[in-house]
C-alpha cells in the first residue's frame, strides 16, 4: 500500500499513560518503528513532545477517548498536525493483525492516509466555548436558587409571585430585603412597590400576609446573597465573553441578522461550531 506520510506517530491515550508509536523512514526504504510509554502529567507530555520533535514527526493520530485526549492534543497541536479520530472508524478498517498494539495500528493507518480527523476547534474558539458553557451552568444554578426562594416564600404563605411578575425585580427585592430585616406588616411591605406594581396594592397586601419566621428570614437572606453572587458571576463571564468575541464581531453581526438570533445566541453558535460556517 502506498505510503503518504513519512513521519507519523500513533497515540493510545489513557487516564494515566500514553502509549506512543513512532514510524519513520529506515534504511533501504524500510520503516523504523519505536514504541514508548509516557505519563499524562505536564512534564511527561512535554517529554512526549520533545521525543516527537527528535524524530521529526509531522503527523500524530489519537482516538477520542473520553476527555483524556484533550491535554495531549493541546500540548502537541502547535508543533505537529494532530488528528483526533473516531475509535469506531479505526476498528472498522480491515487488515489489522491481532498482535499489533493500538498505537502502532493508528500509526500505520495514519502513514497510509486512512484516517479522517474529527473537527477540533482552534484554541480561541475552545476558550469561547468554555466560557459560554460555564455561563450556562451558572445561569442554571441561578434559576435553581430562584426556584428555592419561591419555595421558601410558598412555605410561609407569602404569595408575592402571584402578584409581582418578577419577585427579584426592584419592588420585589425591596420587599424581600424588608422581610429579612424583620418587617412583616403587609401594609408596610406593599408600600415598597414601585411603578405599575403600585396599581396592585390591595392584592399585594393580601399576598404579603404570611407566617414569616426568623428561620425563613435566614434562608431568604442566604438565597439572596447567593443570587447576588451568581448575578455578578454571570456579568463578569459575559464581559469576558465579549472580549473573546471581539475578533468575531463581523460573524456575530451576520448571525444577529437572522430572526430570533440575538447576541447571546450568536455567541453560543460561534462557540459551538466556529466561524467556518
Amino acid at each position: 500500500m502506498e505510503q503518504l506520510i513519512e513521519r507519523v506517530c500513533g497515540l493510545d491515550v489513557h487516564k494515566r499513560t500514553v502509549a506512543a508509536c513512532v514510524r519513520v523512514p529506515g534504511p533501504r526504504r524500510t520503516r523504523t518503528q519505536e514504541v514508548r510509554t509516557f505519563g499524562t502529567t505536564g512534564a511527561e507530555l512535554m517529554a512526549l513532545r520533545d521525543w516527537l520533535e527528535a524524530h521529526e514527526v509531522t503527523h500524530v493520530a489519537m482516538e477520542s477517548t473520553g476527555v483524556y485526549w484533550k491535554p495531549v492534543f493541546y500540548v502537541l497541536e502547535e508543533g505537529v498536525t494532530c488528528l483526533l479520530v473516531n475509535a469506531v472508524h479505526v476498528h472498522k478498517v480491515p487488515g489489522r493483525k491481532t498482535d499489533v498494539q493500538d498505537c502502532a495500528w493508528l500509526a500505520q493507518l495514519l502513514e497510509h492516509g486512512l484516517l479522517r480527523g474529527s473537527f477540533v476547534p482552534p484554541a480561541p474558539i475552545r476558550d469561547l466555548r468554555d466560557l459560554t458553557r460555564y455561563r450556562k451552568v451558572v445561569s442554571q444554578e441561578r434559576t435553581a436558587a430562584a426556584n428555592r426562594l419561591h419555595k421558601v416564600l410558598e412555605d410561609t404563605g407569602i404569595k408575592l409571585a402571584s402578584v409581582a411578575t418578577d419577585i427579584l425585580g426592584v419592588s420585589g427585592r425591596a420587599m424581600l430585603d424588608a422581610l429579612v430585616a424583620g418587617t412583616t406588616d403587609p401594609e408596610v411591605l406593599a408600600d415598597l412597590a414601585r411603578g405599575t406594581l403600585r396599581k396592585k396594592l390591595p392584592a399585594l397586601r393580601q399576598a404579603l400576609a404570611g407566617h414569616f419566621r426568623p428561620h425563613h428570614a435566614f434562608l431568604v437572606s442566604q438565597l439572596l446573597a447567593h443570587l447576588d453572587y451568581l448575578d455578578e458571576a454571570i456579568a463578569t463571564v459575559s464581559e469576558r465573553i465579549g472580549e473573546v468575541m471581539a475578533p468575531y464581531a463581523a460573524e456575530q453581526a451576520r448571525l444577529d441578522e437572522i430572526p430570533g438570533v440575538g447576541s447571546r445566541v450568536a455567541e453560543v453558535l460561534i462557540a459551538e461550531i466556529g466561524v467556518d460556517m
